[in-house]
């Protein structure tokens, strides 16, 4: 059974930061993609940051580009997603989510086949 575990957020000032991880277990994960994404309510899941299979090249939303930093470590089976000077606008829930090919890296939710049940982030002012 594929699992993604995502853990770290809560409640932070405006300036603040918090660290995401995502576990991953039951599938592959050094050869896919990682992606964070992440849906406020009312609105549309949107993309944050990907991260290609080997770590090598990332990819950002240029709202959180210089603020965001995706990571991950192949041996753990885990991605990251250290967010600093956070903002009101970061308020919303975020998921990670595993590459549905090997070896691509995609911003759409339908480049995606596994995702996790998402965790809560709310930035105050």
């Amino acid at each position: 059974q594929v699992q993604l575990q995502e853990s770290g957020g809560g409640l932070v000032q405006a300036g603040g930061s918090l660290r995401l991880s995502c576990a991953v277990s039951g599938r592959i994960f050094s050869g896919y993609a990682m992606g964070w994404f992440r849906q406020a309510p009312g609105k549309e899941r949107e993309f944050v940051a990907a991260i290609k299979s080997r770590g090598g090249n990332t990819y950002y939303a240029d709202s959180v580009k210089g603020r965001f930093t995706i990571s991950r470590d192949n041996a753990k089976n885990t991605v990251y997603l250290q967010m600093n000077s956070l903002k009101p606008e970061d308020t919303s829930d975020y998921y990670c989510a595993a590459g549905a090919r090997p070896f691509e890296l995609g911003v759409r939710p339908n480049e995606y086949s596994d995702w996790g049940q998402g965790t809560q982030v709310t930035v105050s002012s």
